[in-house]
């Protein structure tokens, strides 16, 4: 990539490559390099570390932490994080409810959030997916009601990933059900330690507790933690959900993933040598890093659209989410695949826990990821969706 920068995003690239491998703690990009799960206290950790330096929220105003970078500036530190095998920001603080609150929140909310939220003061969840109210967000049923200065919240919101952590959570409620579904939702922010919040672990089929239920029983939330307007919560969730979608397809952590597949590959013994002089393997290996570069190529072809100052949303970010997901899924199964009988041995003896002593270094991990990584063509748009926005602004169908 760097032959396609200038010789200013050259240097740039160089110094975020250097801090990265210098100021964050080894043994916590380690344990990303090899798949091992990450514990609050790892990204807890990293998040501040970059806080301190400037570069743990550089979308926000530059009042409230964030850079004055070009896109492209944005895309390198972003890719040399991942590639350094680095934790990224947490999402629901960086990416989703700390632009809403920048852009849409009083002053009084922004000076009582932002600073702890790019510090990881605060761990937010997100309090949007109901029952019976997924793809169809719309449709959500949690209800706040006011009374006086606060409003009453009943209802129950699920997937909330990593909720077990949260320490607030930022919801979409409905306080108007008079009108049609879109108009009468609002933004509120609800500390979880409120009487009348109950969080209950889901556990999902790699065996691990990521997301949550939360229910809500008369729970009273202060009139001051609204964001914005009172039923003008949809816009408010149209434009976080458009921040998730920056970086989604993970470009650089696929390059790391393709690496260790290769690495292990190099480590198992075959007739010929090993995996990787098996031509039907090596064929495999070539076609997803040609799809992969192919990828990156079109990220950057957006980023020239907006460094152009063209800031209008781009249908070809729905190309990099569409292909971004299958490929972060190929990559899971291919490492699964090397890994072979050996990996369904975890799963044989994963309760008594024995037979691992053959396994390559993180290989029980590999196993989860190939599991967990079903959810990455669902979530921030499926990719039927994206594949219905492609065929409409892109191929004009």
């Amino acid at each position: 990539m760097d032959q396609l920068l200038n010789q200013e995003e050259r240097d740039f690239a160089q110094h975020m490559r250097a801090f990265y491998r210098t100021e964050i703690p080894e043994e916590i990009r380690y344990r990303v390099a090899v798949g091992e799960e990450l514990s609050k206290d790892d990204i807890v950790t990293t998040q501040r570390i970059l806080n301190k330096y400037g570069y743990a929220v550089p979308n926000w105003p530059v009042e409230w932490g964030g850079q004055d970078w070009t896109p492209v500036q944005r895309h390198i530190w972003l890719e040399e994080m991942q590639l350094a095998c680095v934790p990224q920001p947490l999402a629901f603080n960086a990416s989703m409810v700390g632009p809403v609150i920048a852009t849409f929140g009083s002053q009084e909310i922004k000076e009582r959030f932002l600073p702890a939220t790019a510090n990881l003061d605060i761990w937010w969840s997100q309090g949007f997916s109901e029952p019976n109210a997924g793809s169809d967000l719309a449709s959500l049923k949690t209800s706040a009601v006011r009374k006086g200065d606060v409003y009453v919240v009943n209802g129950q919101k699920t997937w909330t990933t990593l909720g077990q952590y949260g320490d607030w959570i930022f919801m979409l409620v409905r306080t108007d059900p008079s009108v049609k579904k879109q108009a009468g939702i609002s933004f509120l922010l609800i500390d979880m330690k409120t009487p009348g919040v109950t969080v209950r672990p889901i556990e999902l089929i790699d065996g691990s507790v990521e997301v949550n239920e939360v229910f809500f029983e008369n729970v009273e939330v202060p009139v001051e933690n609204l964001v914005g307007e009172e039923n003008k919560g949809w816009t408010y969730a149209k434009f976080l959900l458009g921040n998730e979608r920056t970086g989604i397809a993970r470009i650089g952590m696929s390059k790391v993933n393709l690496a260790r597949a290769k690495a292990y590959a190099a480590m198992t013994r075959t007739s010929r040598g090993t995996l990787l002089d098996d031509p039907l393997f090596s064929a495999r290996l070539t076609k997803l890093e040609a799809q992969l570069t192919a990828l990156e190529f079109t990220q950057l072809r957006i980023l020239s659209t907006q460094v152009a100052g063209n800031d209008k949303p781009d249908p070809r970010s729905s190309v990099l989410k569409l292909h971004g997901s299958q490929l972060q899924q190929d990559i899971t199964e291919l490492l699964v695949d090397v890994l072979g009988p050996q990996g369904l041995d975890f799963i044989d003896n994963a309760a008594t826990g024995d037979g691992f002593s053959d396994l390559p270094p993180a290989s029980v991990d590999a196993i989860r990821d190939y599991f967990n990584y079903r959810k990455v063509t669902i979530y921030g748009g499926s990719s039927e969706v994206q594949r219905g926005i492609i065929s409409k602004a892109i191929l004009g169908l």
